[in-house]
């Protein structure tokens, strides 16, 4: 049996994908690999097909047109057979000791007739230049070592929010609720992490450094001068999110308050990019963003924009917009995000 399927989206990778696969290896008969060849140029496909050659039980290969991350991340899904699905980017990697230590978690659960719909671990800033590490762990919000509901948990810190690199989901769960991510877009990895939460029951988090997320390339997709070249592919998605669900009917009431907030930082960061672009066009945009949320769910518009992330990122005048940027600029040194 497959524990876990691991889809690996790859676009120009044959520079670092191999670390990526190598990584996940050693997990051995317990996982499947796919790795998702986006349409790439390079020597992509040759370098997959290596592996599948070597490790035909364990390494799937799927030649695809070129769709984007989310096209590559949907074609892993759909080719998964694996009790669990994790989505590891060609760039990043995991770590081994965490691998065998969720597997032998994920066995057990077996044996005794259990599942999950979300094992959260932690994972790691491997930034370029970087001495220190960042980890982001849960342990002062999440049960440990125990499955557990939504109600169970803590609050969640600006720089703890769940992401694709610290969630595993039950592979059936996404495709009962049609998980399905949008073509030649960035940024989806936020609509592939909060579109399931409400569907999510039993939960379990494991306090292991387990995902390494690899930041500090000059093209990557969170560079800042990449994203305000991108802002309407954020600014889409974060309208995507919006559309998705009116939060007052969220059962869980933690739950709710979770996914406000994690709205309350997409709506910052979208606002932020319009703000340092130093474009008028932009801030029109930003504008118009604010207003499309008031007019999709007037209750988490005024909980939003009337709370603290909110009031930063509209505050009137030049002056206003300076305050706004020197705030974005504190908050990422203290996080480390891009």
């Amino acid at each position: 049996m497959k524990y876990i399927s691991f889809a690996i989206p790859c676009y120009n990778s044959q520079d670092y994908m191999a670390h990526a696969i190598e990584s996940i290896l050693p997990g051995g008969e317990d996982v499947e690999i796919i790795i998702v060849n986006d349409g790439s140029k390079d020597r992509t496909s040759e370098i997959a097909h290596d592996y599948m050659e070597k490790y035909p039980t364990i390494v799937k290969v799927v030649d695809k047109e070129n769709g984007g991350h989310g096209d590559a991340v949907n074609s892993g899904l759909t080719h998964a057979t694996g009790k669990y699905f994790k989505v590891v980017d060609s760039d990043d990697w995991v770590d081994e000791d965490a691998l065998h230590k969720i597997l032998e978690v994920l066995r057990h659960m077996e044996e005794d007739a259990m599942e999950l719909d979300m094992l959260i671990a932690n994972y790691v800033y491997e930034k370029v230049g970087a001495a220190h590490k960042k980890v982001i762990h849960y342990r002062n919000v999440l049960p440990q070592d125990e499955i557990f509901r939504w109600d169970d948990m803590g609050h969640f810190h600006l720089d703890q929010y769940i992401l694709m690199h610290s969630v595993i989901y039950r592979t059936d769960m996404l495709k009962l609720i049609q998980l399905h991510l949008p073509k030649h877009t960035f940024y989806v990895d936020n609509i592939y992490v909060y579109y399931p939460l409400p569907h999510v029951r039993k939960i379990y988090y494991m306090d292991v450094d387990f995902y390494r997320y690899f930041i500090g390339r000059e093209d990557q997709s969170v560079n800042e001068k990449v994203m305000i070249k991108r802002l309407d592919q954020q600014i889409f998605v974060t309208k995507t999110m919006i559309d998705m669900y009116q939060l007052k009917n969220i059962g869980s009431k933690k739950l709710r308050q979770y996914m406000l907030n994690y709205l309350a930082i997409m709506m910052t960061v979208s606002s932020i990019l319009c703000i340092r672009s130093k474009n008028k066009e932009n801030l029109e945009k930003k504008k118009e963003l604010w207003q499309y949320l008031k007019k999709k769910d007037l209750r988490s518009f005024i909980k939003i924009r009337y709370g603290i992330l909110g009031q930063t990122m509209n505050i009137p005048g030049k002056s206003g917009r300076k305050i706004s940027s020197l705030a974005y600029t504190v908050a990422r040194r203290l996080i480390g995000f891009n």
